[in-house]
């Protein structure tokens, strides 16, 4: 028995299937593995600062903060005042068996979840996740890159549109992290 699908769901149905297979070439190569939480938790303590910016908007200085729990399963990293919102953005990952989940608070909106699967490649992390941006189903993307030996990160917030034909990522979002000095 085949089953039927309506041309336009059946072109998004497969399109969807082939990102999800291929969606993290276009900015994570395939040879990313798969990790536990506890691998990236601990790279994230610490504080920086550096520039943060949507596409399109002038960068705004931020310090963020890194701190990971003693049993390496939550994570929360916070943006200063320097955003769009007047208070700091709170990033709260939790180790979920296999998934990492978020839970994002800018001190105005409501707050948002989103679970993630987490990959690293050659020191890099990304965290993979379908959600909704724009009031649009998207795959988001929060890619980590090391920047230096001495702790700098590039955390960008990337996104691609499900309904739409572009097949790579968006930038959304970039926050530059330059190591101020470690927490302890």
């Amino acid at each position: 028995m085949a089953l039927i699908i309506p041309r336009r769901q059946g072109k998004l149905l497969i399109k969807n299937v082939l990102i999800l297979a291929l969606g993290s070439l276009a900015v994570f190569p395939a040879q990313a593995a798969k990790i536990s939480f506890k691998a990236f938790c601990p790279q994230m303590v610490g504080q920086w600062q550096g520039n943060a910016a949507k596409v399109g908007e002038i960068p705004k200085q931020v310090i963020v903060n890194g701190f990971c729990s003693h049993d390496q399963r939550q994570l929360i990293l916070s943006v200063s005042v320097g955003t769009r919102a007047p208070y700091s953005e709170t990033w709260w990952f939790r180790e979920q068996g296999e998934q990492v989940l978020l839970t994002y608070y800018d001190g105005v909106s409501q707050e948002k979840q989103q679970l993630f699967s987490l990959y690293q490649q050659n020191g890099d992390f990304s965290l993979l996740g379908e959600g909704v941006v724009n009031a649009r189903a998207a795959l988001i993307q929060l890619l980590f890159e090391a920047k230096s030996p001495q702790g700098a990160w590039q955390w960008t917030q990337n996104i691609q549109y499900l309904d739409d034909d572009i097949d790579r990522y968006q930038l959304f979002r970039g926050i530059e992290m330059t190591p101020i000095a470690p927490l302890n």
